[in-house]
């Protein structure tokens, strides 16, 4: 299955200039959807997650259902005060600015093993500061995944970890 079938492109989104590339359409579609996740599934499974941190928002819609597949737990990598409890922030600059990610205090035992999880990779900032934050407090991070790549955009060279995607798109 061509799982680009299934991948919506929407340009001019959410402002001009912009291709978005729309994965609800891949999230309605339950035979499209159920092969992303076996195929994430067998990516993800050879670096031995303990757990998945998916990264807000989309990201949680592939790494929560990834994580039972898999039979790992889920951890949350979210904006600015959305998250209960005491929290371990980041902040990370982008090619427009700056923003912040936060993971609660007690997501993570020192020393488990954390892939973190995306939709997409773009240019990478937010990738990068997801495994780094994560790092900073203790965990080992042996990979990323998403379920897109824009390879155009070069994100893959701003981690220094394996990056496992199932649809790349080059321009």
């Amino acid at each position: 299955m061509d799982l680009k079938d299934h991948i919506r492109s929407i340009p001019d989104f959410p402002k001009p200039g912009i291709l978005f590339y729309d994965i609800s359409t891949l999230l309605r579609h339950a035979d499209a959807w159920q092969v992303a996740m076996g195929r994430m599934a067998r990516a993800v499974r050879a670096h031995q997650p303990d757990l998945l941190a998916g990264i807000e928002s989309r990201g949680f819609l592939v790494a929560a259902p990834l994580a039972l597949k898999l039979g790992c737990g889920f951890v949350m990598l979210r904006k600015r005060g959305k998250l209960p409890g005491e929290t371990i922030p980041l902040d990370y600059g982008l090619e427009y600015g700056t923003d912040r990610i936060e993971i609660q205090a007690d997501a993570i035992e020192r020393g488990q093993r954390v892939v973190v999880v995306d939709d997409l990779l773009a240019t990478g900032g937010t990738m990068a500061a997801g495994i780094q934050l994560l790092r900073n407090i203790g965990a080992v991070v042996p990979a990323a995944a998403t379920l897109i790549e824009l390879t155009f955009l070069q994100g893959r060279s701003r981690l220094d970890v394996p990056c496992e995607t199932l649809v790349s798109y080059d321009s």
